[in-house]
């Protein structure tokens, strides 16, 4: 057979290649134009009816428009119609109040609240030396009045935002104890948040709390892991029930000295590509661990539960978590605040992502009352039993 191909035949191939290559590249530059059109076109309509509704109200609204108000609406408008309860915007004064938080900083009344199945708030605990710890308030007392709105009427989520101010502001609280209601006033001030506490509760069983995942939680956290370990703990509880949190950063520094090397933690972003979050040293605590947990813990508590659970098989008790495997990163905005944006998925290097499922215990108990917290009973039963 013939294998030569003529002058005239090659040339005619590569004519025919090229007009190929020339209309598949136009095919799909014309949809990439078409595309770009349409979001222009999309976006332009957008703006355009923003700009309408500001002609609107400027041209009829009776009342004054603060413009700085109005900046920081538009904004925080944008970001609440993505739909997305973990996103936001910030304003300035937000912002810093957000800032001082994440360093361990407070500023506010010192109190952890819950919602009571009335509909109003419950005080679940008063920190020390908190503007309210000498007043006579004490936890399980009902919070039904903010600076004279009802809570009901405002709702839960609003109403515990309202509790929230700059340094030296005021606010009235109404409570109410065995159906009696009684009136305080209260000045808003800085208060360090005591993070990590813990304790021996006997010979063998070390306990710590971890209210939550704050700058200054790792000190805390090592500091007071070490001198239970030093006092002889031969099993350790960790509560994480009510820590709504935080920083992945310090949740890493909190785990590495408890698991083994390695990858522990892992994001998944929108484009597709991965990112390890959490690495631990060789260096590893080997001792039995029991994690409590319940319906709010949440977000950087949960990760710190599964990473301990799948690797260093520790068992978790209390009730299922609350199922936040998302996180966020968080982007000064100008002069105006900053924002607040979901970007990545993570889970341990083990499970798969518990986002909007949450962990299911090793033992499921919840408790009954507030009187008798069965959760920890059961803890500390466990922690003995896995003393070897």
């Amino acid at each position: 057979m013939n294998r030569k191909i003529s002058l005239g035949l090659a040339l005619s191939l590569i004519a025919i290649a090229s007009a190929v290559t020339f209309i598949l590249t136009s095919f799909f530059s014309l949809q990439s134009f078409n595309k770009t059109v349409v979001d222009v076109n999309e976006k332009g309509k957008k703006y355009n009816s923003l700009q309408t509704l500001d002609s609107y109200v400027r041209e009829n609204y009776l009342g004054d428009i603060d413009e700085n108000k109005l900046s920081d609406g538009i904004l925080k408008g944008y970001i609440s119609g993505l739909d997305d309860k973990y996103s936001k915007f910030l304003t300035e004064e937000e912002y810093l109040a957000e800032q001082n938080e994440d360093q361990g900083q407070l500023i506010g009344l010192g109190l952890t609240l819950s919602e009571d199945e009335s509909g109003y708030i419950r005080i679940a605990e008063i920190m020390k030396d908190s503007p309210v710890a000498d007043a006579g308030i004490r936890a399980g007392d009902i919070i039904t009045l903010i600076d004279g709105v009802s809570v009901l009427s405002e709702g839960f989520d609003e109403s515990v935002e309202a509790l929230r101010g700059t340094e030296g502001s005021e606010i009235r609280l109404t409570v109410r104890r065995g159906g009696i209601d009684k009136d305080y006033t209260f000045s808003r001030r800085s208060i360090e948040v005591e993070s990590v506490t813990g304790e021996m509760l006997d010979e063998y069983v070390g306990y710590i709390k971890v209210k939550s995942f704050k700058k200054n939680t790792p000190q805390k956290f090592v500091d007071t892991l070490e001198r239970l370990t030093s006092n002889g703990a031969k099993s350790l509880i960790f509560d994480v029930r009510d820590n709504a949190g935080g920083s992945i950063e310090v949740l890493s520094d909190c785990v590495d000295p408890l698991l083994p090397e390695g990858v522990i933690a892992t994001a998944e972003y929108k484009d597709g590509h991965s990112e390890t979050l959490i690495y631990s040293d060789e260096n590893k605590l080997e001792i039995p661990m029991v994690v409590l947990v319940n319906k709010n813990t949440a977000s950087a508590a949960e990760l710190f539960a599964a990473s301990l659970r799948d690797f260093s098989d520790a068992v978790l008790i209390g009730e299922n978590t609350y199922g936040k495997g998302v996180m966020q990163k968080t982007t000064e905005f100008s002069k105006n605040g900053a924002v607040v944006l979901t970007v990545a998925k993570y889970q341990t290097a083990v499970s798969k992502c518990y986002d909007g499922i949450g962990l299911a215990p090793d033992f499921s108990i919840a408790n009954e009352t507030e009187e008798q917290d069965d959760q920890y009973y059961k803890a500390v039963e466990i922690a003995h039993n896995l003393i070897q």
